[in-house]
């Protein structure tokens, strides 16, 4: 099963026109600047607002096409706004009850116990809305939205109201859903870090079109995408835990392209990890280093470069069937002679761990 949509929506002064196909599993975010129709879409997605040239299906189900619409009540979504805009009269037992009301007594595919779970809001069942932070709130309106055994979940910027150390303790929940839901996500945001943390599908958006779709992974080491500026470029890349050495206080996770070490061993063998490496962090030799500080060397191959500025240059490499950025000097791409095809040495001096 997978989502396909199709939407022309002529507003005011804006134009959407879009054609997007997303899979059936896991976050697919979509990600662009404020303005270039994120929302929008995500509204026509709901049937919120009504395209009149319009198809939308998740999987062999129609909700819109030439000759029917299917009415929001009707569509099996759970819909998560900017602001949580839970009930503030009732308890977030009460709130949560609200959404499987709407369902009726039908057993739920995710047990509500699990969601209470996953959500990390067991001990705030009792509590009334006004006593919770803003990530509380958010967790609790994300669990209402599931208690309505949506088909389809739809995010529309959840952190965007949320200060950053609060945005820091809801992303692990929402990273967890992109594991434990066996339903579609689709989340908009117009923070590349969320995208980096959270997708594992990502659409970028820009003056009401579709630009690119792809992996995370692949989205993130295009150079003809303005994702971000040189200096913030960055890749992910994932893997399983593979090793764990307790005397050195590190861990190892094998990925297509080898074995990468990190920091920490609060992790457990068989994992999944998703790193994010920062393009400013990979530096690049002809020759393997013999003695370094550098645990992770791996052989690369430039696949292509570009100009960040007038003194940068990214790179584009393969480790494996890996791929990964390094920004270097113009005088270091010159004297390592740095070009399409040419075998190099990746040294990734840091890495953030995004779970």
């Amino acid at each position: 099963m997978s989502i396909q949509a199709q939407f022309k929506y002529q507003q005011t002064d804006f134009l959407l026109d879009v054609d997007i196909k997303l899979p059936d599993v896991g976050i697919s975010v979509i990600y662009g600047p404020s303005g270039c129709g994120k929302t929008t879409l995500l509204r026509l997605i709901a049937g919120l607002d009504r395209a009149e040239s319009g198809c939308l299906r998740l999987g062999n189900t129609v909700w819109q096409d030439q000759s029917s619409f299917l009415p929001t009540h009707r569509r099996a979504l759970g819909y998560v706004f900017q602001e949580a805009s839970l009930f503030p009269h009732l308890s977030v037992t009460a709130n949560i009850q609200y959404g499987i009301k709407r369902v009726g007594k039908d057993p739920h595919s995710l047990p509500l116990d699990t969601i209470i779970q996953l959500l990390g809001i067991g001990t705030l069942l009792e509590r009334q809305p006004h006593t919770l932070s803003g990530g509380e709130k958010q967790r609790v309106a994300i669990a209402r939205a599931l208690a309505t055994r949506p088909d389809l979940l739809l995010m529309d910027e959840p952190l965007a109201a949320i200060d950053s150390t609060r945005k820091q303790e809801i992303l692990p929940y929402l990273q967890d859903l992109r594991t434990q839901l066996k339903i579609p996500v689709i989340y908009v945001t117009h923070s590349l870090d969320e995208a980096a943390q959270l997708a594992d599908q990502l659409v970028l958006m820009d003056g009401g079109r579709i630009r690119a779709n792809g992996t995370v992974s692949e989205m993130l080491s295009r150079l003809d995408l303005p994702l971000s500026t040189g200096v913030d470029r960055s890749c992910v890349i994932n893997g399983l835990v593979s090793a764990i050495d307790e005397s050195f206080g590190i861990s190892y996770f094998d990925f297509p392209g080898g074995q990468f070490t990190i920091a920490g061993t609060n992790l457990a063998i068989g994992d999944s990890v998703r790193i994010q490496i920062s393009a400013r962090d990979v530096s690049l030799s002809l020759e393997k280093a013999k003695t370094s500080s550098i645990l992770n060397i791996f052989p690369a191959t430039v696949i292509e470069t570009s100009a960040s500025d007038d003194s940068q240059v990214l790179v584009k490499l393969a480790i494996g069937q890996s791929k990964l950025l390094a920004l270097i000097s113009r005088k270091s791409t010159e004297a390592l002679q740095i070009q399409a095809g040419v075998e190099v040495y990746a040294q990734i001096k840091s890495a953030a761990l995004l779970n």
